[in-house]
């Protein structure tokens, strides 16, 4: 299965099938002939799980640069020590890298070949739910302690090869983290998808129900990243439930709380939001907190912080502007906008969401 991704800097697809590594990679034959040398990406967990599957399938000669395992791969000294390995190893221009894991590795990677020698050719191989939302449409970044992905670039593929037998070693956690997306994606864009969503486990799909979610999410994301590379417009909506969610995410300290679980919390925020400005019914808000409950999504990491210590975060949301937030609402499901959003009106659906969680 193939999905074109057409922006204005690049055309690439999304090649997605089961046990087909060795295939997806051999589709890039004409491009991996012009470079001089591969390197992969990958971190201590996915290598030392899919290390002899990796080698085994992947037709050509490779180098393997293995960092630490989730956002604790997206620090500056992992951005250096990734750049130093690629000068070590003699790479030039012509060099291609490939990330091979979640969606950490994917951000890191995608910036390392942004900004090695200006810019250098990289492919995602992704492992994870979560990556089928993060490693298409180009955006690439590292983490500062003071706020997730404030250091980046947009930075397209040359393709994102997606096998999803990869997906059957992940822990429950990582499936719940990854599915956030989805249901994001289904949110802003497909009322019957999201229907039909809700009245699944989510954390349990067959594998027929898990590609077709993931098509239909890659999908969502292709078609908009079409219309808005640099997320000038329509592409903030795919940073629903982000603006709360990121906030509380890196309050909890990047890596602690998996960033689907984050996001689902600021989906509900959201949606809380949306009753006030769209027309979202506080029924519609309660039904979609029961099911993401059901789902084994926590809400705890709410009451671990006061709404002026995660402030300083929401401040931080690369959408803020002069000291105003903008969030991502719906007006009703599948019809998404941004409304501004004043701090006073922040820290009164703060304490909402406080009330029925």
């Amino acid at each position: 299965m193939r999905i074109p991704v057409q922006t204005p800097s690049h055309f690439y697809e999304v090649v997605i099938g089961s046990n087909h590594l060795q295939e997806a990679v051999k589709t890039l034959s004409e491009k991996i002939e012009d470079a001089d040398q591969l390197i992969v990406f990958t971190d201590e967990n996915v290598w030392r799980q899919h290390q002899a599957r990796f080698t085994a399938e992947f037709p050509y000669e490779f180098k393997v640069f293995v960092l630490p395992a989730g956002e604790a791969c997206k620090t500056f000294e992992n951005y250096f020590a990734s750049q130093t390995f690629l000068l070590e190893e003699k790479c030039t221009r012509k060099s291609m890298l490939f990330a091979f894991g979640g969606g950490a590795v994917g951000d890191l990677t995608g910036y390392v070949a942004a900004t090695f020698m200006r810019g250098i050719p990289f492919v995602q191989i992704p492992t994870t739910i979560l990556a089928h939302d993060s490693a298409v449409g180009g955006k690439t970044a590292i983490n500062h302690p003071l706020g997730k992905n404030m250091i980046g670039a947009f930075y397209q593929p040359q393709a994102v090869l997606y096998d999803i037998d990869f997906l059957k070693t992940l822990p429950e956690k990582e499936v719940r983290s990854g599915m956030a997306e989805a249901i994001k994606h289904a949110l802003i864009s497909d009322e019957q998808w999201y229907d039909d969503m809700v009245t699944k486990d989510v954390t349990n799909l067959t594998q027929t129900e898990l590609a077709e979610y993931l098509q239909k999410g890659i999908q969502v994301k292709a078609d908009i990243v079409a219309q808005d590379e640099q997320e000038h417009s329509v592409r903030k909506y795919l940073n629903f439930g982000h603006t709360y969610g990121h906030a509380i995410e890196a309050a909890s300290g990047f890596g602690k709380l998996a960033h689907g679980e984050a996001v689902m919390i600021g989906m509900v925020y959201a949606l809380l939001l949306g009753e006030k400005y769209g027309s979202i019914t506080r029924n519609q808000t309660v039904a979609f907190l029961q099911f993401a409950k059901n789902s084994g999504y926590q809400f705890e990491p709410v009451h671990q912080f006061t709404f002026d210590e995660l402030l300083p975060y929401l401040m931080k949301d690369k959408k803020a502007e002069y000291g105003i937030l903008q969030f991502v609402l719906l007006e009703k499901i599948g019809q998404p906008f941004v409304q501004k959003v004043t701090v006073e009106e922040c820290r009164e659906i703060d304490a909402i969401l406080r009330t029925i969680i």
